[in-house]
């Protein structure tokens, strides 16, 4: 509907045009395509000349008036709005309104400040009607258009809403969110500044998992910003756990926000150990995402002991050597407390895990620290060379067998040796090179 008046006013003059006839698959009528483009005068012609249906919907439930509102066409809306038989309140199937719809909508060259104000002027509209909605599966939401709108970060709509009298900033979803918690995890600075002046609304509210406005902020990535301006409020507290023990220094470690990292290591309400209740310090996050920049901040503090380990025994170093990264795993091993042989509580040292997984270049660096041992075998006998032969891993397989202390026949507690391993996984590329060494019998069982 590109808003050719001319074709239009031609094709409507043709014999037995329906101008209310929808298309397929959406069951749109042509007043529901020019409402959401904003072609006035095709609105116009379509309701004055030939009648059409201004409350006709498409097979989502969703009006003309719908269209308009989410795409901020203020002048449809006003035409649409002046038809008698028009409610600005009629939903679609999920419930959403014509208002909800403009707070949180996608505009179109229009302004949804303009029509969030010439739908708050109809007296039926009520600005804290909820609607349901389906998002994270089985988790049901109950959303306000304020709330909606916050996540957007509309600062225009939002100061709308607020000088409602009826609106309450403080009205949470169903997963216990408010607007802040909305705008801060979205990272709207305005927004958040905007609510915080208000002295209705708690800067230190926890949603149902426990999260404040802060963690919600942190979990979104947003460095710095919004951050700040929480931090600034003299009610909140920077160590603030949710339900998992996670808190926000812990998911500014996670999401590799080194700026507030370095914040929030410099106020003295913030410990730089605290774990969560897998046993995950700030470093451990860190080291599990590969924030090189965050490991080094924090290996740096006095008080963080590299060695500390999660609820399964495992340090940061053997989760750093079990994704790979050469560069968090050189970090480590330059800190003066890191011992490159400890086990998890499976026997599992830092060199098994990366052979484990075939990180040829952890491998290496592994091997060339002094204290570690290339045979030493797990809680279950298997070896370094066990595991590598075990996953296929041929170049492992290869750095391995080229240490003196590596012997291929070694079998762990029920009698598997690598060759086994390998040929019982298919791995012929692995057997091949074990069966070129003169040491190893093809027929040894377990």
């Amino acid at each position: 509907m590109c808003g050719h008046e001319e074709v239009v006013n031609t094709l409507l003059q043709q014999v037995n045009i329906n101008p209310d006839k929808p298309d397929t698959p959406g069951g749109r009528t042509p007043l529901s395509w020019a409402a959401e483009r904003g072609r006035e005068r095709v609105v116009k012609i379509l309701l004055d000349q030939e009648g059409a249906n201004p409350t006709t919907a498409d097979y989502q439930g969703q009006t003309p008036l719908l269209w308009a509102a989410e795409r901020g066409h203020e002048g449809v809306v006003k035409i649409l709005l002046d038809q008698k038989d028009v409610n600005p309140t009629t939903a679609d199937d999920r419930g959403r309104t014509p208002l909800w719809w403009a707070a949180g909508g996608e505009p179109e060259g229009g302004e949804p400040e303009g029509v969030g104000k010439i739908l708050l002027g109809q007296e039926d509209v009520n600005p804290t009607t909820k609607y349901y909605t389906t998002e994270y599966y089985t988790c049901y939401q109950s959303l306000t258009p304020a709330w909606r709108l916050t996540g957007r970060g509309r600062e225009g709509v939002v100061k709308i809403f607020l000088d409602q009298k009826n609106v309450n900033p403080t009205t949470a979803d169903d997963r216990g969110r408010t607007p802040l918690s909305r705008a801060a995890e979205t990272g709207h600075e305005k927004v958040v500044k905007m609510l915080l002046d208000r002295e209705d609304v708690n800067s230190e509210t926890v949603d149902n998992l426990g999260q404040t406005p802060l963690s919600l902020a942190l979990s979104g990535g947003h460095d710095e910003g919004v951050v700040k301006i929480l931090l600034d409020q003299k009610d909140v507290n920077p160590s603030t756990p949710d339900c998992h023990g996670r808190t926000p220094l812990l998911w500014a470690s996670g999401r590799g926000c080194e700026g507030v990292v370095k914040i929030l290591l410099d106020r003295k309400d913030v410990n730089p150990t605290t774990a969560d209740d897998q046993g995950w310090t700030p470093l451990l996050w860190a080291c599990e995402h590969r924030y090189e920049g965050v490991v080094k901040i924090l290996l740096d503090q006095k008080d963080v002991n590299p060695n500390t380990p999660d609820c399964h025994g495992r340090t940061p170093l053997p989760w750093a050597c079990k994704h790979g990264y050469e560069g968090v795993v050189k970090m480590l091993l330059g800190h003066k407390d890191v011992n490159p042989t400890t086990a998890d509580d499976q026997g599992c040292t830092p060199l098994l895990w990366a052979c484990k997984h075939g990180h040829e270049g952890v491998v290496k660096i592994l091997l060339g620290q002094k204290d570690v041992n290339p045979t030493t075998a797990d809680d279950q006998g298997c070896t370094p060379l066990s595991w590598a032969a075990g996953c296929g891993h041929e170049e492992v397989v290869k750095i391995l067998l080229d240490k003196k202390d590596v012997n291929p026949t070694t079998a762990d507690d029920r009698g598997r040796t690598p060759l086994l391993w390998a040929s019982k996984h298919g791995h012929e590329g692995v057997v091949k090179i074990l069966l070129d060494r003169k040491d190893v019998n093809p027929t040894t069982a377990d």
